[in-house]
């Protein structure tokens, strides 16, 4: 289950490879948008803003997060849909999956389909985290993979499930596309403030969610105190705050490499 006031704690760090990823499509009046793996909705209401023509349509697998985002009173249609079912309507000019296609093993055949399904000149959009070789996954990796925890959280976390931005790169020119691909690393300044290590409040709100889901109460107040100590030696607190270092890959592919821009 997600939890929407958990996810959104940290929103103003979550929410910049949103607008990064966006700075990088070129639609001028898309006749739909579609934001797979909406969350909360906050920042596909933006979408709606941007295009106020368009038709947005925010979808999520979650309904915790469809009844947070429908209560935005937005013009944004939304609604619960698993993203390895949905397929483009004719008109959908503009894909967005924003920090998704990490939950989703065969992401990497979803947008080759995608790639051939949506119409010429369509913009598809997509960013995922690309910071499982980071101390704060290790830890998390090391942790369950100990003696108490390592047959309930078995097959639940795995090394990489995310490519480099040159695989991005490769796979969608190869269907077709016009690509623009790249990295950035942000640091997050994360204030030190309560009982819990910032990081981890941060993972609750993302990594940590499958594990809750596996273990009963007291299992995830023992695993969650472990994790702690691990993730404060890997980030100290410094003038108050931990600082973050958090990869995120991005990629814009534009459907058809000869298209003309939609106007």
């Amino acid at each position: 289950m997600w939890d929407p006031g958990t996810y959104l704690r940290y929103g103003d760090e979550r929410s910049r490879p949103f607008f990064d990823l966006l700075a990088r499509v070129g639609a001028g009046h898309p006749r739909a948008v579609v934001d797979l793996g909406c969350g909360p909705g906050t920042l596909t209401a933006t979408l709606a803003a941007r295009w106020p023509g368009s038709r947005v349509t925010g979808l999520d697998s979650s309904p915790e997060m469809i009844e947070r985002a429908a209560a935005l009173g937005s013009p944004v249609t939304f609604g619960v849909a698993d993203v390895r079912d949905w397929r483009p309507a004719p008109d959908v000019d503009v894909l967005v999956g924003n920090a998704v296609l990490q939950w989703v093993p065969e992401h990497r055949r979803l947008l080759i389909r995608w790639a051939a399904e949506l119409p010429p000149g369509a913009w598809l959009a997509c960013q995922v985290p690309g910071n499982f070789a980071a101390p704060s996954h290790r830890a998390l990796r090391e942790v369950a993979g100990r003696d108490r925890w390592r047959d309930p959280l078995a097959g639940l976390l795995r090394e990489a499930p995310v490519d480099e931005p040159v695989d991005y790169a490769t796979l969608l020119t190869g269907a077709g596309c016009a690509v623009d691909a790249w990295e950035t690393t942000y640091v997050h300044l994360l204030p030190a403030a309560g009982p819990d290590h910032p990081v981890l409040a941060w993972m609750e709100g993302t990594a940590l969610r499958p594990v809750r889901a596996a273990l009963d109460a007291a299992g995830w107040a023992a695993f969650r105190a472990e994790l702690g100590v691990r993730l404060a030696e890997a980030y100290p607190v410094r003038q108050g705050q931990v600082y973050f270092p958090f990869r995120r890959i991005f990629v814009v592919a534009r459907t058809g490499a000869r298209a003309e821009e939609n106007s």
